[in-house]
């Protein structure tokens, strides 16, 4: 589990959760690496072009929360590395606890 003095990068918005997360495309792999300032840095092996990296993220994150794609959109961010995303129907705690555990 990655260390988190505050959780600024996660909170709870009328029953759903929203993210702030910054993306590394381009990457070796796909993996949650830890923070990034007041973001989740999350590192994709998609190129930034034609929306990849942002359906590849989409996807990534989907994926560890184990929800559908359908649950997790991208609220603000599309053409830039620092994102928001809002999970629905989804808490704080799971949430959290889905996206730090261990690495990958």
């Amino acid at each position: 589990m990655f260390p988190v003095a505050a959780m600024t990068w996660i909170e709870p918005v009328d029953g759903d959760v929203v993210l702030s997360v910054r993306v590394q495309p381009r990457a070796s792999r796909n993996e949650v690496v830890g923070m990034h300032g007041d973001a989740l840095k999350i590192r994709l092996t998609a190129p930034p072009v034609d929306g990849a990296a942002n359906q590849a993220l989409v996807k990534f994150v989907a994926k560890r929360l184990g929800c559908g794609r359908s649950a997790v959109a991208i609220e603000h961010g599309f053409s830039g590395r620092l994102k928001q995303l809002r999970i629905r129907d989804m808490g704080v705690d799971e949430a959290s606890r889905a996206l730090l555990a261990g690495r990958g």
